[in-house]
């Protein structure tokens, strides 16, 4: 009976099902549970262990209440019953903004997703999530930037404010995204597959298994960007060449794409004329194109074979041969089509 009582006194909504007071049915205190199953989800083999080593069922109790407890306060803010001052500023919000404005509204109104269009008529979206103390701390918001964006916010602020800002950090991008809306309209991006407008790098087919990858800095799109040539040596070296020997002729008054054909002195293949499977070539060991997200982006350096790979293929590839050797980050072997000899560095760009 004392054990009973115990169980009682730390769970007063457990009621006795039978007379030997081995079963209840009831209700335990912790704190509001979001979800049903957040007991199920919480309990790790950890836990279970815990509940297990219990002495007796009110030690058992107080275990699973602090168990639930500490689940509970990790729980996202976002299932916290909001005030119904929280709704009516939030709605006032949105009518001074404008419904037009607002592209996605969860059923909670703890998600808001806000469209704009910039003055080049791109389609941008802004995510905010917001807690319980909205307004007097602000929204997370969530877009698709190359650049960190910030919102300047205080206790009066308004969605209206927030708006604004990130009106104000579109224009700031526009010159960026004009400059790579202009790669991928007129060349063939290999990589990224369908780039985002946070994307800063593009990897641009030259020609048959030789691209170049440029690294765009968002802040300063109109310099010089960071280019990386993949391809074989006889192919991508004249192109160093030709970059570092007229670096000292980049106009910053035109746009990036021409500059990049003025200092290499080439025109990159026209999506009018080519196809991508022309510049899509397999890799000569998995014979996919795309693994795990990546494409061949190594080539066997004999003009007769060409044969492209994936880096990660290669490199086990090479291992897997008794004839290579390693020497730390560098293996060195042979192609697995024509026999030359293969200079192999794992997670290293050339430039």
């Amino acid at each position: 009976m004392a054990a009973s009582a115990a169980l009682l006194r730390q769970c007063p909504l457990l009621l006795p099902q039978n007379r030997e007071r081995t079963v209840y049915e009831g209700f335990v205190t912790a704190q509001r549970l979001p979800h049903q199953d957040t007991v199920t989800n919480g309990l790790s083999t950890e836990k279970c262990k815990r509940l297990h080593s219990c002495p007796d069922l009110s030690s058992f109790m107080v275990e699973l209440k602090t168990i639930l407890e500490i689940a509970l306060k990790n729980t996202q803010d976002l299932h916290i019953p909001r005030p119904p001052e929280y709704y009516s500023c939030l709605v006032r919000d949105l009518e001074i903004l404008g419904w037009n404005k607002v592209a996605y509204m969860d059923t909670g109104l703890t998600t808001i997703k806000l469209k704009a269009e910039d003055s080049c008529g791109r389609q941008h979206i802004i995510t905010l999530k917001f807690n319980a103390k909205y307004p007097t701390e602000p929204p997370d918001c969530l877009v698709d930037f190359p650049v960190p964006f910030a919102v300047s916010w205080m206790p009066q602020s308004s969605l209206l404010d927030i708006y604004n800002q990130f009106l104000a950090a579109l224009e700031s991008l526009k010159e960026f995204w004009d400059a790579m809306d202009e790669i991928d309209g007129k060349t063939w991006v290999l990589e990224p597959e369908n780039p985002t407008r946070g994307a800063t790098t593009r990897r641009i087919a030259i020609g048959n298994n030789v691209s170049v990858s440029v690294e765009v800095d968002p802040r300063h799109p109109a310099m010089l960007p960071e280019c990386y040539f993949l391809g074989a040596d006889h192919a991508v070296n004249p192109l160093r060449t030709k970059l570092n020997d007229n670096m000292h002729l980049w106009d910053p008054e035109i746009s990036l794409l021409q500059n990049l054909k003025g200092l290499l002195e080439i025109d990159f293949p026209s999506r009018a004329v080519l196809e991508k499977s022309d510049f899509a070539k397999d890799c000569g060991i998995c014979y996919a194109y795309r693994l795990k997200g990546t494409t061949p982006d190594q080539v066997c350096d004999d003009p007769r074979c060409g044969q492209p790979f994936h880096q990660a293929c290669l490199y086990e590839w090479l291992q897997g041969l008794p004839s290579s050797r390693q020497s730390f980050n560098v293996i060195f072997g042979e192609c697995p089509y024509c026999n030359k000899p293969l200079t192999l560095k794992s997670s290293t760009k050339k430039l």
